[in-house]
């Protein structure tokens, strides 16, 4: 199970960036999946999850800011990160809960990409 991001990279404070994720691979379903990021010198840190059910959960941080979303057709996730601050600068990691058939479900991470909110 492969977990390839896009998006990312660099913007104006109050800017807006997205984020897309997709699993491919072998893959029976998709369970959660959501978006993580590290900021230097920080631990990583739960930015948003969504359900294959579409149940949202966000950081505090990002509430009413950002916008989690998922096409489980694709295996696709997709981070909406609006109104962005400089303390959103952070590498962000797609992760994602998948059953490889129908009694194991491991968790994945995609490569981080870069989001830089910097004027």
């Amino acid at each position: 199970v492969q977990l390839q991001a896009s998006g990312g990279g660099l913007v104006q404070p109050g800017g807006s960036l997205s984020l897309s994720c997709a699993a491919s691979g072998s893959i029976f379903s998709v369970n959660s999946m959501g978006w993580y990021r590290q900021a230097p010198g920080k631990q990583r840190e739960l930015v948003a999850t969504v359900t294959s059910g579409g149940f949202a959960n966000y950081a505090d941080s990002v509430k009413g800011r950002f916008a989690i979303s998922r096409d489980n057709a694709k295996n696709t996730v997709y981070l909406q990160m609006n109104s962005l601050k400089p303390e959103d600068t952070a590498v962000y990691y797609c992760n994602a809960w998948v059953r490889t058939d129908a009694w194991v479900q491991m968790t994945y991470w995609g490569k981080g990409t870069q989001v830089t909110v910097s004027s």
